[in-house]
């Protein structure tokens, strides 16, 4: 399979996976798109970055850095949104550098 479908898969399951509680939550649109491309891009860093260790750290921490932004701007208004971001960074994160590292060769 072409590795760009590939990572563009795993980055649209991804996002799916971050915004189904975005939506239970009745948040605005904006901030449901921003996290589903969010996690598109993400996966194409945490698929094409070498930084020689295993995949699914590296996805967590590529991901977790990669939250940084946008919990600085909800912290301003929503500091008990900072922690469930930033795990389910690392998780989703993890799992995307873990597919990505198995599934492109």
């Amino acid at each position: 399979m072409n590795k760009l479908f590939i990572v563009l898969s795993i980055g649209i399951a991804a996002g799916i996976i971050d915004i189904i509680p975005m939506i239970f939550q009745k948040l605005d649109r904006y901030a449901i798109s921003s996290a589903f491309i969010q996690w598109i891009i993400a996966a194409f860093v945490i698929s094409y970055i070498q930084i020689g260790i295993d995949g699914w750290i590296k996805g967590g921490v590529m991901a977790v850095l990669m939250a940084l932004p946008v919990v600085i701007l909800v912290m301003k208004t929503d500091a008990k949104s900072v922690l469930p971001i930033l795990v389910m960074s690392a998780i989703l994160g993890s799992l995307v550098g873990f597919f990505s590292n198995r599934l492109i060769q």
